[in-house]
């Protein structure tokens, strides 16, 4: 049984590509979790947090430790959305409503996301002089990857609040990461990214006419 959940094991090749178990079923369970919460599921947080403990052992099995506690985050604000998504508010006993957060909160949020990912950056352009010995080469396109993250992060925050202004982010990182992944070759997960995309799309619209509604 542990066999199964190893890189090594490959359920089929796609065009030359060794698809695992592992990695099979987490991107499953990660685009179900996304075309879940674009249609106001709760269901997307359980679903979402079995993607992420999928992906945190497919990084850990290829070293990619970075990318392995980035999923903690995720795993931690995915146990928080499920919370609050299915906690009625104390004041009116209602349950979380689809909106906009008002227009100082977009600009704040929106300023502290662009200086993060700009010191993020800036902070990975040298990486590999401040540790050579874990950083053997310069980063590909650190500002734009540093951007992609950290928005990655702002939006998902914002999904466990029901924010509509959290698609905008989505929508973003995922045109930039069309780009990125098929520059750099990896054409499956840009291919994935354009899913992603035309769920973003679809999810921005359906939260703007549930918002519509409620009013």
């Amino acid at each position: 049984m542990v066999d199964f959940w190893s890189i090594n094991t490959i359920a089929f090749n796609l065009m030359g590509y060794p698809m695992s178990y592992i990695e099979l079923l987490g991107t499953v369970f990660y685009l179900w979790s996304v075309w879940l919460i674009s249609q106001r599921k709760i269901l997307t947080w359980p679903i979402g947090i079995v993607s992420v403990l999928l992906y945190m052992a497919l990084f850990y099995q290829i070293r990619l430790y970075s990318d392995m506690l980035e999923q903690v985050y995720y795993l931690i604000v995915s146990v928080y959305g499920w919370w609050r998504w299915s906690t009625p508010d104390s004041d009116t006993g209602k349950v979380l409503q689809v909106r906009y957060s008002p227009p100082r909160k977009i600009v704040l949020i929106a300023a502290i996301t662009i200086a993060v990912s700009f010191t993020t950056g800036a902070l990975m352009s040298q990486i590999h002089l401040l540790l050579p010995a874990i950083f053997l080469e310069k980063a590909s396109f650190p500002y734009l990857d540093a951007l992609t993250t950290i928005m990655s992060f702002t939006a998902m925050w914002l999904m466990t609040q029901k924010r509509i202004e959290s698609w905008y982010y989505w929508i973003i990182v995922d045109v930039i990461g069309i780009g990125l992944y098929y520059v750099q070759e990896v054409k499956f997960i840009a291919f994935l990214y354009v899913i992603l995309l035309f769920i973003a799309i679809k999810g921005s619209i359906s939260w703007l006419k549930t918002a519509k509604r409620q009013e």
